[in-house]
């Protein structure tokens, strides 16, 4: 028995002729709040079994998927796990020869903190969770949920492989099974403390919300809606925090006590001299098919870019007005650490010819290019994020910080598929 669950390649299934394992590495765990690495190298991989004629079409498949579902970020992280396609290392590749002068020396802002007389990056658990007042959660919307009548029941689908090689995969069985359990409030706390790391607070919310609604409908009903309500005290909780973590957030930048800043050692960024190409993949080109001519390195992974990121990407390299551009890749390289859990890392970081020396940038561009269709509650957050980005971006120049290039400005921008070439156009030309 095994199950396959939605995901953007089951409509390329039914026509593949040839077993492939492919991997997907990485971060597929975050999808899945409640998942946690085993480090077990093969328990924390993904696996998608299918059958084709050729691999590269499969993989296109794959990534075009990826970028359809909102999950562009895991594109260059699908790979193929197969004896025909062994790992054969990586190639290293230096900045580009004209622009060898900048290596080590391209710097982005970071938000920090002192301590002990040094700068680390802020920490989203020691200097942002740590200081949420829970007491001023609110979690009146899960006292006033409306439970439903009908019994709640656990459903086991069984798949197996059809003989139909056109369907591939039927289903084999279906079972349904009434709960007629109890309302487990440790089991309910368990899950809350993904989101609250304190126990006894997150006991007493599941306690507090239990008490009213059993009041409410009583016992039968709150025992067979049980599952249901877990999923929204945690619904609830996480946005009670990302609400309060973002006061304390800015409470700590009006105070001081967090600093967006360009530093050149403890918890400064930079750009890196050198990347990492895995051997044997494909290098993205312009549209015409001839080589790169603005990216910060001669070569950059094709496998690294969705589709989006793709038609960004040339557009860059028609931009006369550009010095360079880079790709930066999300889990490794430049990332922002805002008032959320994770990180945000932009898609691009860019820079404008200066009009005094054409050898030299004014202005460094961070990009985040989304889809239309991800338009949503996380890109309102990277909006915010980035606005306080500017905001406090233009407070400070490099040359008071003390680094060896004259003034620049740096600017954080959030463009949309719909928008993004006028938008870029605009930006560009300021």
């Amino acid at each position: 028995m095994f199950e396959i669950a939605r995901s953007p390649t089951a409509a390329v299934l039914k026509d593949f002729q040839r077993l492939l394992v492919l991997t997907i590495r990485g971060r597929q765990h975050q999808r899945q709040p409640l998942a946690r690495k085993t480090k077990i190298k093969d328990l924390d991989e993904s696996y998608v079994f299918c059958f084709r004629q050729k691999a590269r079409p499969l993989l296109d498949s794959i990534r075009a998927g990826f970028g359809q579902e909102g999950l562009g970020d895991l594109a260059g992280q699908v790979v193929l796990d197969s004896p025909e396609h062994e790992d054969q290392g990586e190639e290293t590749f230096e900045l580009r020869e004209k622009f060898q002068k900048f290596a080590g020396k391209i710097y982005l802002p970071v938000f920090v903190t002192e301590q002990k007389g040094r700068w680390r990056e802020v920490s989203y658990d020691t200097d942002i969770v740590s200081r949420i007042d829970w007491g001023k959660t609110d979690f009146s919307v899960v006292h006033n949920l409306q439970l439903a009548q009908a019994d709640s029941a656990d459903a086991e689908i069984v798949v197996t492989l059809s003989e139909n090689k056109a369907e591939l995969i039927k289903e084999a069985g279906r079972k349904y099974q009434t709960n007629s359990g109890t309302v487990d409030v440790v089991f309910a706390t368990r899950q809350l403390l993904e989101v609250i790391p304190n126990p006894w607070i997150a006991h007493d919310i599941v306690k507090s919300a239990i008490a009213t609604l059993t009041r409410k409908y009583g016992q039968a009903m709150v025992t067979n809606n049980f599952v249901f309500i877990v999923q929204e005290l945690v619904k609830c909780a996480t946005a009670e925090r990302d609400r309060l973590a973002e006061l304390v957030f800015t409470g700590l930048v009006s105070a001081k006590k967090l600093r967006f800043l360009l530093l050149k050692e403890d918890a400064g960024y930079r750009l890196p001299s050198k990347i990492a190409i895995r051997k044997g993949a494909r290098k993205l080109t312009r549209e015409d098919n001839s080589p790169l001519q603005l990216s910060l390195f001669e070569q950059v992974a094709e496998e690294s870019v969705n589709t989006d990121e793709q038609s960004v990407a040339w557009y860059f390299e028609k931009q006369e007005q550009l010095l360079w551009w880079y790709r930066n890749l999300s889990r490794q390289d430049y990332r922002i650490q805002g008032w959320r859990k994770h990180g945000v890392y932009p898609d691009f970081i860019v820079s404008r010819t200066s009009v005094a020396d054409r050898a030299d940038f004014d202005k460094v561009f961070i990009v985040e290019s989304k889809g239309i269709h991800l338009k949503n509650e996380d890109t309102d957050y990277k909006k915010n994020l980035f606005k306080l980005c500017n905001k406090l971006a233009e407070a400070k120049s490099w040359t008071e910080l003390g680094l060896e290039f004259p003034e620049r400005k740096i600017v954080f921008e959030l463009v949309f598929g719909d928008e993004w070439q006028r938008k870029l156009n605009s930006i560009l030309a300021r």
